[in-house]
Protein backbone atom coordinates (compact mmCIF):
# COMPACT_ATOMS: atom_id res chain seq x y z
CA UNK A 1 0.00 0.00 0.00
CA UNK A 2 1.39 3.40 -1.00
CA UNK A 3 1.00 6.60 0.98
CA UNK A 4 -1.66 9.04 -0.11
CA UNK A 5 0.67 11.94 -0.89
CA UNK A 6 0.62 14.38 -3.79
CA UNK A 7 3.04 13.83 -6.63
CA UNK A 8 5.37 16.83 -6.29
CA UNK A 9 8.41 16.76 -8.56
CA UNK A 10 11.70 17.76 -6.93
CA UNK A 11 13.27 19.81 -9.73
CA UNK A 12 15.56 22.78 -10.12
CA UNK A 13 12.50 24.68 -11.40
CA UNK A 14 10.90 24.07 -7.99
CA UNK A 15 14.05 25.41 -6.27
CA UNK A 16 13.92 28.65 -8.26
CA UNK A 17 10.17 29.03 -7.77
CA UNK A 18 10.66 28.67 -4.01
CA UNK A 19 13.51 31.18 -3.85
CA UNK A 20 11.52 33.71 -5.83
CA UNK A 21 8.35 33.18 -3.78
CA UNK A 22 9.85 33.23 -0.27
CA UNK A 23 13.06 35.28 -0.60
CA UNK A 24 12.51 37.58 -3.63
CA UNK A 25 14.52 40.48 -2.16
CA UNK A 26 17.59 38.45 -1.18
CA UNK A 27 20.80 39.44 -2.98
CA UNK A 28 23.20 37.91 -5.47
CA UNK A 29 26.40 39.95 -5.60
CA UNK A 30 29.02 39.42 -8.31
CA UNK A 31 32.57 40.78 -8.45
CA UNK A 32 32.97 40.48 -12.20
CA UNK A 33 36.12 39.77 -14.25
CA UNK A 34 36.52 43.50 -15.06
CA UNK A 35 36.51 44.24 -11.28
CA UNK A 36 33.06 45.87 -11.36
CA UNK A 37 30.41 44.90 -8.82
CA UNK A 38 26.94 43.73 -9.81
CA UNK A 39 24.03 43.18 -7.43
CA UNK A 40 20.48 42.05 -8.00
CA UNK A 41 17.75 40.07 -6.25
CA UNK A 42 16.39 36.53 -6.40
CA UNK A 43 13.35 38.07 -8.12
CA UNK A 44 15.62 39.54 -10.81
CA UNK A 45 17.31 36.15 -11.19
CA UNK A 46 13.91 34.52 -11.63
CA UNK A 47 12.80 36.86 -14.43
CA UNK A 48 16.09 36.62 -16.31
CA UNK A 49 16.07 32.82 -16.06
CA UNK A 50 12.59 32.82 -17.63
CA UNK A 51 13.87 35.02 -20.47
CA UNK A 52 16.96 32.88 -20.96
CA UNK A 53 15.01 29.60 -21.07
CA UNK A 54 12.68 31.22 -23.59
CA UNK A 55 15.63 32.45 -25.69
CA UNK A 56 17.34 29.05 -25.66
CA UNK A 57 14.25 27.51 -27.26
CA UNK A 58 13.06 30.28 -29.58
CA UNK A 59 16.42 31.72 -30.71
CA UNK A 60 18.82 28.78 -30.48
CA UNK A 61 16.51 25.85 -31.05
CA UNK A 62 17.31 24.00 -27.83
CA UNK A 63 15.38 20.77 -27.40
CA UNK A 64 14.74 18.48 -24.44
CA UNK A 65 17.89 16.68 -23.20
CA UNK A 66 20.28 18.79 -25.31
CA UNK A 67 23.64 19.22 -23.61
CA UNK A 68 24.58 22.89 -23.07
CA UNK A 69 28.12 23.68 -21.94
CA UNK A 70 29.28 26.49 -19.68
CA UNK A 71 32.89 27.68 -19.65
CA UNK A 72 32.74 30.44 -17.11
CA UNK A 73 33.70 31.97 -13.77
CA UNK A 74 31.44 32.42 -10.73
CA UNK A 75 28.94 35.21 -11.39
CA UNK A 76 25.23 35.90 -11.69
CA UNK A 77 25.05 34.94 -15.38
CA UNK A 78 26.47 31.51 -14.56
CA UNK A 79 23.83 31.08 -11.83
CA UNK A 80 21.19 31.99 -14.43
CA UNK A 81 22.50 29.19 -16.63
CA UNK A 82 22.23 26.69 -13.74
CA UNK A 83 18.46 27.26 -13.73
CA UNK A 84 17.57 28.40 -17.25
CA UNK A 85 19.17 25.45 -19.05
CA UNK A 86 17.19 22.76 -17.17
CA UNK A 87 14.23 25.16 -17.24
CA UNK A 88 14.32 24.72 -21.03
CA UNK A 89 14.44 20.95 -20.58
CA UNK A 90 18.16 20.73 -21.38
CA UNK A 91 21.21 19.68 -19.32
CA UNK A 92 23.71 22.16 -17.85
CA UNK A 93 27.24 20.83 -18.42
CA UNK A 94 29.85 22.85 -16.52
CA UNK A 95 33.28 22.50 -18.13
CA UNK A 96 36.37 22.71 -15.93
CA UNK A 97 38.47 25.54 -17.38
CA UNK A 98 41.60 24.31 -15.55
CA UNK A 99 41.90 21.01 -17.36
CA UNK A 100 44.37 20.52 -20.22
CA UNK A 101 43.40 21.48 -23.78
CA UNK A 102 43.23 17.79 -24.72
CA UNK A 103 40.91 17.01 -21.81
CA UNK A 104 38.62 19.97 -22.55
CA UNK A 105 38.38 18.96 -26.20
CA UNK A 106 37.60 15.37 -25.17
CA UNK A 107 34.92 16.45 -22.65
CA UNK A 108 33.08 18.74 -25.08
CA UNK A 109 33.04 16.11 -27.81
CA UNK A 110 32.15 13.28 -25.44
CA UNK A 111 29.24 15.21 -23.95
CA UNK A 112 28.15 16.46 -27.40
CA UNK A 113 27.59 20.02 -26.24
CA UNK A 114 25.26 21.87 -28.66
CA UNK A 115 25.96 25.38 -27.31
CA UNK A 116 28.75 26.73 -25.13
CA UNK A 117 28.35 29.80 -22.94
CA UNK A 118 31.83 31.24 -22.42
CA UNK A 119 33.33 34.15 -20.49
CA UNK A 120 35.09 36.60 -22.79
CA UNK A 121 38.33 36.24 -20.79
CA UNK A 122 38.35 32.49 -21.53
CA UNK A 123 37.63 32.67 -25.27
CA UNK A 124 41.31 32.26 -26.33
CA UNK A 125 41.32 28.79 -24.76
CA UNK A 126 38.49 27.56 -26.99
CA UNK A 127 39.61 29.41 -30.11
CA UNK A 128 42.55 26.99 -30.34
CA UNK A 129 40.31 23.94 -30.52
CA UNK A 130 37.08 25.26 -32.06
CA UNK A 131 37.65 23.41 -35.36
CA UNK A 132 37.79 20.12 -33.43
CA UNK A 133 34.53 20.64 -31.50
CA UNK A 134 32.22 18.79 -33.84
CA UNK A 135 28.84 19.20 -32.12
CA UNK A 136 28.99 22.87 -31.04
CA UNK A 137 26.59 25.03 -33.08
CA UNK A 138 26.78 28.35 -31.19
CA UNK A 139 29.08 30.16 -28.75
CA UNK A 140 27.43 32.68 -26.42
CA UNK A 141 29.92 35.22 -25.03
CA UNK A 142 29.49 36.48 -21.45
CA UNK A 143 30.95 39.74 -20.06
CA UNK A 144 32.41 40.95 -23.36
CA UNK A 145 33.57 44.53 -23.82
CA UNK A 146 32.41 46.70 -26.73
CA UNK A 147 35.71 46.10 -28.55
CA UNK A 148 35.65 42.31 -28.10
CA UNK A 149 36.67 40.24 -31.12
CA UNK A 150 36.95 36.49 -31.63
CA UNK A 151 37.60 33.88 -34.29
CA UNK A 152 34.97 31.54 -32.81
CA UNK A 153 32.17 30.76 -35.30
CA UNK A 154 28.45 31.46 -34.78
CA UNK A 155 28.92 33.89 -31.91
CA UNK A 156 26.17 35.75 -30.07
CA UNK A 157 26.60 37.93 -27.00
CA UNK A 158 24.77 36.98 -23.82
CA UNK A 159 22.73 40.16 -23.43
CA UNK A 160 21.92 40.15 -27.16
CA UNK A 161 20.50 36.65 -26.71
CA UNK A 162 18.16 37.98 -24.00
CA UNK A 163 17.24 41.13 -25.94
CA UNK A 164 13.55 41.34 -26.85
CA UNK A 165 12.67 38.02 -25.22
CA UNK A 166 9.70 37.84 -22.85
CA UNK A 167 9.88 36.47 -19.32
CA UNK A 168 6.33 35.20 -19.78
CA UNK A 169 7.45 31.59 -20.14
CA UNK A 170 6.32 28.26 -18.73
CA UNK A 171 9.15 25.97 -17.68
CA UNK A 172 9.53 22.86 -19.78
CA UNK A 173 8.19 20.25 -17.38
CA UNK A 174 10.72 17.70 -16.20
CA UNK A 175 10.35 14.61 -14.08
CA UNK A 176 12.52 14.62 -10.98
CA UNK A 177 14.65 11.70 -12.22
CA UNK A 178 15.46 13.47 -15.49
CA UNK A 179 19.03 14.71 -15.88
CA UNK A 180 19.60 18.40 -15.14
CA UNK A 181 23.38 18.80 -14.86
CA UNK A 182 26.68 17.09 -15.57
CA UNK A 183 30.26 17.42 -14.41
CA UNK A 184 33.35 15.47 -15.42
CA UNK A 185 36.00 14.15 -13.04
CA UNK A 186 39.47 15.71 -13.10
CA UNK A 187 40.90 12.81 -15.10
CA UNK A 188 43.90 12.14 -12.86
CA UNK A 189 43.81 8.46 -13.90
CA UNK A 190 42.88 8.38 -17.59
CA UNK A 191 40.32 10.49 -19.42
CA UNK A 192 37.77 12.48 -17.38
CA UNK A 193 34.48 10.67 -16.75
CA UNK A 194 31.02 12.22 -16.76
CA UNK A 195 28.77 12.27 -13.67
CA UNK A 196 25.18 12.96 -14.70
CA UNK A 197 23.00 14.44 -11.93
CA UNK A 198 19.21 14.33 -11.74
CA UNK A 199 16.79 17.05 -10.65
CA UNK A 200 15.88 14.93 -7.61
CA UNK A 201 19.48 14.31 -6.55
CA UNK A 202 20.27 18.03 -6.93
CA UNK A 203 17.24 19.12 -4.87
CA UNK A 204 17.86 16.65 -2.03
CA UNK A 205 21.60 17.38 -2.00
CA UNK A 206 20.85 21.10 -1.57
CA UNK A 207 18.42 20.40 1.28
CA UNK A 208 20.95 18.25 3.09
CA UNK A 209 23.78 20.82 2.74
CA UNK A 210 21.71 23.51 4.46
CA UNK A 211 20.76 21.25 7.40
CA UNK A 212 22.19 22.13 10.86
CA UNK A 213 24.61 19.18 11.12
CA UNK A 214 25.99 19.88 7.64
CA UNK A 215 26.50 23.43 6.34
CA UNK A 216 23.96 25.01 8.69
CA UNK A 217 22.80 27.80 6.36
CA UNK A 218 19.77 30.10 6.50
CA UNK A 219 18.35 33.44 5.33
CA UNK A 220 20.58 35.14 7.93
CA UNK A 221 23.74 34.20 6.01
CA UNK A 222 25.81 35.91 3.33
CA UNK A 223 27.95 33.23 1.70
CA UNK A 224 31.08 33.64 -0.43
CA UNK A 225 31.14 30.92 -3.11
CA UNK A 226 34.85 30.46 -3.74
CA UNK A 227 34.43 26.91 -5.07
CA UNK A 228 34.27 27.33 -8.87
CA UNK A 229 30.90 26.88 -10.53
CA UNK A 230 32.71 24.67 -13.05
CA UNK A 231 33.67 22.26 -10.25
CA UNK A 232 30.85 19.91 -9.12
CA UNK A 233 28.25 22.66 -9.52
CA UNK A 234 30.02 24.84 -6.91
CA UNK A 235 29.32 22.05 -4.39
CA UNK A 236 25.58 22.65 -4.97
CA UNK A 237 25.65 26.06 -3.25
CA UNK A 238 23.79 28.02 -5.99
CA UNK A 239 20.87 25.62 -5.47
CA UNK A 240 21.16 25.52 -1.69
CA UNK A 241 21.24 29.32 -1.34
CA UNK A 242 17.86 29.66 -3.10
CA UNK A 243 16.29 27.13 -0.71
CA UNK A 244 17.96 28.62 2.38
CA UNK A 245 17.38 32.24 1.35
CA UNK A 246 21.09 32.94 1.84
CA UNK A 247 22.72 35.83 -0.02
CA UNK A 248 25.39 34.78 -2.53
CA UNK A 249 28.66 36.57 -3.22
CA UNK A 250 30.37 35.38 -6.41
CA UNK A 251 34.05 36.33 -6.97
CA UNK A 252 34.50 35.34 -10.67
CA UNK A 253 38.28 35.24 -11.25
CA UNK A 254 39.14 37.47 -8.26
CA UNK A 255 40.60 34.63 -6.17
CA UNK A 256 43.85 36.12 -4.89
CA UNK A 257 44.03 36.22 -1.07
CA UNK A 258 43.92 40.04 -0.93
CA UNK A 259 40.88 40.16 -3.26
CA UNK A 260 39.07 37.59 -1.13
CA UNK A 261 39.83 39.53 2.05
CA UNK A 262 38.51 42.75 0.47
CA UNK A 263 35.27 40.95 -0.43
CA UNK A 264 34.96 39.54 3.08
CA UNK A 265 35.27 43.07 4.47
CA UNK A 266 33.09 44.89 1.91
CA UNK A 267 30.19 42.43 1.75
CA UNK A 268 30.13 41.49 5.46
CA UNK A 269 30.34 37.82 4.52
CA UNK A 270 29.79 35.48 7.46
CA UNK A 271 30.23 32.10 5.75
CA UNK A 272 32.30 30.81 2.84
CA UNK A 273 33.60 27.69 1.14
CA UNK A 274 36.78 26.68 -0.68
CA UNK A 275 39.65 24.21 -0.90
CA UNK A 276 42.44 24.26 1.74
CA UNK A 277 45.00 25.92 -0.56
CA UNK A 278 42.74 28.98 -0.88
CA UNK A 279 42.37 29.27 2.89
CA UNK A 280 46.08 28.74 3.48
CA UNK A 281 46.70 31.77 1.25
CA UNK A 282 44.04 33.87 3.00
CA UNK A 283 45.44 32.95 6.42
CA UNK A 284 48.98 33.91 5.42
CA UNK A 285 47.74 37.25 4.01
CA UNK A 286 45.76 38.01 7.18
CA UNK A 287 48.79 37.20 9.33
CA UNK A 288 50.97 39.60 7.35
CA UNK A 289 48.38 42.38 7.27
CA UNK A 290 45.73 41.89 10.00
CA UNK A 291 42.39 43.62 9.33
CA UNK A 292 41.69 46.82 11.28
CA UNK A 293 38.26 45.51 12.28
CA UNK A 294 37.25 41.95 13.07
CA UNK A 295 35.90 40.18 10.00
CA UNK A 296 32.24 39.15 9.96
CA UNK A 297 33.36 35.72 8.73
CA UNK A 298 32.30 33.08 11.26
CA UNK A 299 33.30 29.88 9.46
CA UNK A 300 34.49 28.42 6.18
CA UNK A 301 33.59 24.98 4.80
CA UNK A 302 36.54 23.11 3.30
CA UNK A 303 36.73 20.05 1.05
CA UNK A 304 38.80 18.73 -1.83
CA UNK A 305 41.75 17.66 0.31
CA UNK A 306 42.68 17.38 3.97
CA UNK A 307 42.39 20.54 6.09
CA UNK A 308 45.47 20.59 8.36
CA UNK A 309 44.71 20.73 12.07
CA UNK A 310 47.31 23.49 12.32
CA UNK A 311 45.27 25.70 9.94
CA UNK A 312 42.02 25.05 11.84
CA UNK A 313 43.77 26.02 15.06
CA UNK A 314 45.58 29.05 13.61
CA UNK A 315 42.49 30.63 12.02
CA UNK A 316 40.47 30.17 15.18
CA UNK A 317 43.14 31.40 17.59
CA UNK A 318 44.30 34.39 15.54
CA UNK A 319 41.03 35.56 13.98
CA UNK A 320 38.16 33.71 15.70
CA UNK A 321 37.15 32.02 12.41
CA UNK A 322 36.06 28.39 12.46
CA UNK A 323 37.13 25.84 9.85
CA UNK A 324 34.61 23.09 9.08
CA UNK A 325 35.97 19.98 7.39
CA UNK A 326 33.88 18.19 4.73
CA UNK A 327 34.42 15.39 2.23
CA UNK A 328 32.98 14.54 -1.15
CA UNK A 329 33.68 13.70 -4.79
CA UNK A 330 32.35 14.55 -8.23
CA UNK A 331 30.63 11.18 -8.08
CA UNK A 332 28.81 12.19 -4.87
CA UNK A 333 27.50 15.55 -6.16
CA UNK A 334 29.78 16.18 -4.04
CA UNK A 335 28.95 16.40 -0.31
CA UNK A 336 29.21 13.15 1.62
CA UNK A 337 30.33 14.00 5.16
CA UNK A 338 30.92 16.97 7.46
CA UNK A 339 32.93 17.11 10.69
CA UNK A 340 31.07 19.00 13.38
CA UNK A 341 31.33 18.32 17.10
CA UNK A 342 28.44 16.71 18.94
CA UNK A 343 27.18 17.39 22.46
CA UNK A 344 29.22 14.48 23.84
CA UNK A 345 32.41 16.31 22.79
CA UNK A 346 31.74 19.52 24.75
CA UNK A 347 33.88 18.54 27.73
CA UNK A 348 36.87 17.37 25.71
CA UNK A 349 40.05 19.42 25.70
CA UNK A 350 40.60 21.89 22.86
CA UNK A 351 43.25 19.62 21.37
CA UNK A 352 40.99 16.56 21.47
CA UNK A 353 38.21 18.55 19.82
CA UNK A 354 40.62 19.71 17.09
CA UNK A 355 41.59 16.11 16.34
CA UNK A 356 37.94 15.26 15.74
CA UNK A 357 37.31 18.37 13.63
CA UNK A 358 40.34 17.51 11.46
CA UNK A 359 38.62 14.25 10.42
CA UNK A 360 36.36 14.19 7.36
CA UNK A 361 33.38 13.62 9.66
CA UNK A 362 30.11 11.72 9.71
CA UNK A 363 27.83 11.07 6.74
CA UNK A 364 25.07 13.60 6.17
CA UNK A 365 21.42 12.50 5.75
CA UNK A 366 21.02 10.70 2.42
CA UNK A 367 24.51 9.16 2.43
CA UNK A 368 25.91 5.89 3.78
CA UNK A 369 29.61 5.11 4.27
CA UNK A 370 31.48 1.88 4.91
CA UNK A 371 35.07 0.67 5.00
CA UNK A 372 35.93 -2.51 3.07
CA UNK A 373 39.08 -4.34 4.08
CA UNK A 374 41.52 -6.14 1.77
CA UNK A 375 39.77 -9.48 2.39
CA UNK A 376 36.46 -8.00 1.18
CA UNK A 377 34.82 -7.78 4.62
CA UNK A 378 33.20 -4.62 5.96
CA UNK A 379 35.40 -3.13 8.70
CA UNK A 380 34.07 -2.44 12.19
CA UNK A 381 33.59 1.18 13.20
CA UNK A 382 36.40 1.20 15.73
CA UNK A 383 38.72 3.90 14.39
CA UNK A 384 41.45 1.28 13.90
CA UNK A 385 40.38 -1.00 11.04
CA UNK A 386 41.57 0.41 7.72
CA UNK A 387 40.26 -0.21 4.20
CA UNK A 388 38.81 1.44 1.11
CA UNK A 389 35.98 3.89 1.68
CA UNK A 390 32.78 3.01 -0.18
CA UNK A 391 29.67 5.17 -0.43
CA UNK A 392 26.07 4.96 -1.57
CA UNK A 393 23.19 7.38 -1.34
CA UNK A 394 20.54 9.63 -2.82
CA UNK A 395 22.98 11.74 -4.88
CA UNK A 396 25.73 9.18 -5.62
CA UNK A 397 26.07 8.15 -9.27
CA UNK A 398 25.23 4.55 -10.21
CA UNK A 399 27.34 4.63 -13.40
CA UNK A 400 29.48 6.98 -15.47
CA UNK A 401 28.18 8.77 -18.56
CA UNK A 402 28.56 6.77 -21.79
CA UNK A 403 30.44 3.87 -20.21
CA UNK A 404 29.39 0.42 -19.06
CA UNK A 405 32.48 -0.09 -16.89
CA UNK A 406 31.68 -1.31 -13.35
CA UNK A 407 35.29 -1.14 -12.16
CA UNK A 408 34.50 1.57 -9.59
CA UNK A 409 31.43 -0.18 -8.18
CA UNK A 410 31.17 -3.11 -5.78
CA UNK A 411 29.09 -6.18 -6.60
CA UNK A 412 26.31 -4.86 -4.34
CA UNK A 413 26.32 -1.39 -5.94
CA UNK A 414 28.44 0.77 -3.61
CA UNK A 415 30.82 3.32 -5.20
CA UNK A 416 34.49 2.59 -4.47
CA UNK A 417 36.13 5.94 -3.71
CA UNK A 418 39.80 4.97 -3.76
CA UNK A 419 40.24 6.63 -0.35
CA UNK A 420 41.91 4.60 2.40
CA UNK A 421 39.98 5.39 5.56
CA UNK A 422 38.78 4.48 9.02
CA UNK A 423 35.45 5.15 10.77
CA UNK A 424 35.38 5.43 14.55
CA UNK A 425 32.70 4.35 17.02
CA UNK A 426 31.03 7.79 16.81
CA UNK A 427 30.77 7.52 13.02
CA UNK A 428 33.58 9.98 12.18
CA UNK A 429 35.40 9.01 9.00
CA UNK A 430 39.05 9.87 8.49
CA UNK A 431 40.90 9.52 5.21
CA UNK A 432 44.44 8.29 5.70
CA UNK A 433 45.41 8.24 2.01
CA UNK A 434 44.41 7.52 -1.56
CA UNK A 435 44.99 3.90 -2.58
CA UNK A 436 47.31 5.10 -5.36
CA UNK A 437 49.27 7.34 -2.96
CA UNK A 438 50.01 4.83 -0.20
CA UNK A 439 53.70 4.11 0.26
CA UNK A 440 54.84 0.52 0.97
CA UNK A 441 58.30 0.57 2.47
CA UNK A 442 59.93 -2.66 3.63
CA UNK A 443 56.53 -4.37 3.69
CA UNK A 444 54.94 -1.63 5.87
CA UNK A 445 52.29 0.83 4.69
CA UNK A 446 52.97 4.55 5.19
CA UNK A 447 50.24 7.20 4.92
CA UNK A 448 51.43 10.13 2.80
CA UNK A 449 48.48 12.26 4.00
CA UNK A 450 49.33 11.79 7.69
CA UNK A 451 52.92 12.88 7.07
CA UNK A 452 51.83 15.90 4.99
CA UNK A 453 49.45 17.13 7.68
CA UNK A 454 52.14 16.72 10.34
CA UNK A 455 54.78 18.61 8.31
CA UNK A 456 52.31 21.45 7.73
CA UNK A 457 52.01 21.70 11.51
CA UNK A 458 55.60 23.07 11.62
CA UNK A 459 55.44 26.82 12.13
CA UNK A 460 57.81 27.52 9.21
CA UNK A 461 55.98 25.32 6.68
CA UNK A 462 53.05 26.45 4.51
CA UNK A 463 52.49 23.37 2.30
CA UNK A 464 53.80 19.82 2.06
CA UNK A 465 53.12 16.93 -0.30
CA UNK A 466 54.59 13.43 0.02
CA UNK A 467 55.17 10.85 -2.73
CA UNK A 468 56.83 7.44 -2.94
CA UNK A 469 60.21 7.17 -4.66
CA UNK A 470 62.09 3.95 -5.52
CA UNK A 471 64.56 2.58 -2.99
CA UNK A 472 67.02 -0.30 -3.53
CA UNK A 473 66.70 -1.58 0.02
CA UNK A 474 63.10 -0.77 1.03
CA UNK A 475 61.46 -0.80 -2.46
CA UNK A 476 59.81 2.58 -1.70
CA UNK A 477 60.58 5.49 0.60
CA UNK A 478 58.68 8.77 1.12
CA UNK A 479 59.90 12.04 -0.38
CA UNK A 480 58.45 15.29 0.95
CA UNK A 481 58.04 18.40 -1.17
CA UNK A 482 57.93 21.42 1.15
CA UNK A 483 56.94 25.07 0.64
CA UNK A 484 58.09 27.43 3.41
CA UNK A 485 56.03 30.32 4.75
CA UNK A 486 58.95 32.71 4.41
CA UNK A 487 61.47 32.00 1.66
CA UNK A 488 64.16 33.83 3.62
CA UNK A 489 63.90 31.31 6.45
CA UNK A 490 65.78 28.03 6.35
CA UNK A 491 64.59 24.65 7.59
CA UNK A 492 66.89 21.65 7.40
CA UNK A 493 65.77 18.08 6.70
CA UNK A 494 67.19 17.17 10.11
CA UNK A 495 64.91 19.70 11.78
CA UNK A 496 61.84 18.24 10.06
CA UNK A 497 62.89 14.68 10.90
CA UNK A 498 63.21 15.65 14.58
CA UNK A 499 59.85 17.44 14.43
CA UNK A 500 58.14 14.33 13.00
CA UNK A 501 59.84 11.85 15.31
CA UNK A 502 57.48 12.65 18.23
CA UNK A 503 54.48 11.31 16.26
CA UNK A 504 55.89 8.78 13.80
CA UNK A 505 58.00 5.64 13.86
CA UNK A 506 61.42 5.95 12.27
CA UNK A 507 60.46 3.93 9.17
CA UNK A 508 57.52 6.30 8.47
CA UNK A 509 59.59 9.51 8.46
CA UNK A 510 60.97 10.76 5.11
CA UNK A 511 64.72 11.19 4.79
CA UNK A 512 64.32 12.93 1.45
CA UNK A 513 63.11 16.57 1.26
CA UNK A 514 62.92 19.04 -1.60
CA UNK A 515 62.12 22.70 -0.93
CA UNK A 516 59.87 24.20 -3.61
CA UNK A 517 58.43 27.60 -4.51
CA UNK A 518 55.08 25.88 -4.99
CA UNK A 519 53.63 22.39 -5.11
CA UNK A 520 51.96 21.37 -8.39
CA UNK A 521 48.16 21.52 -8.11
CA UNK A 522 45.35 19.78 -9.95
CA UNK A 523 42.57 21.70 -11.70
CA UNK A 524 40.59 21.83 -8.43
CA UNK A 525 43.47 22.88 -6.15
CA UNK A 526 44.56 19.51 -4.79
CA UNK A 527 48.23 18.53 -4.59
CA UNK A 528 49.10 16.95 -7.95
CA UNK A 529 51.15 13.94 -6.90
CA UNK A 530 51.00 12.46 -10.39
CA UNK A 531 52.86 15.54 -11.65
CA UNK A 532 55.32 15.33 -8.72
CA UNK A 533 56.10 11.70 -9.56
CA UNK A 534 56.61 12.70 -13.22
CA UNK A 535 58.97 15.54 -12.25
CA UNK A 536 60.94 13.18 -10.01
CA UNK A 537 61.24 10.58 -12.78
CA UNK A 538 62.55 13.33 -15.11
CA UNK A 539 65.13 14.43 -12.52
CA UNK A 540 63.43 17.80 -12.00
CA UNK A 541 62.50 17.25 -8.37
Amino acid sequence: MKGQIMSYQLTTNAILEYGNSVFPHQSIISHLPDKTRHEYSFADLYKRCKRLSNALITKLGVKRADMIGTFAWNHYQHVELYYAIPGAGAICHTINIRLSEQQIEYIINNSEDKIIFIDASLVPMLEKMASLLITVEHYVIINASASFKTTLPNVIHYEDLLEGVSDDFDWIESEENDACAMCYTSGTTGQPKGALYSHRSTYLHALSIMSPNAGCYSANDTILLIVPQFHVMAWGFPYMCLLAGAAMVLPSLNLQPDAIIQMLEKEKINKANGVPTIWLGVYEALKKNPPKEKLALEEYLVGGSALPQSLIEGFEKDFGIKGVHAWGMTETSPLGSVSRLQSKHKNLSKNEQLKIRAKQGFEIPGIELRIVQEDGTVAPRDGVAVGELEVRGVWVIDSYYKTASREKFSDDGWFKTGDVSTIDADGYMEITDRTKDLIKSGGEWISSVAIEIAIMGHDKVMEAAVIAIPDDKWVERPLAGVVLRDKDQKVSPEELITFLSKDFAKYQIPEHYVFLDEIPKTSVGKFNKKEMRKLYAEGKL
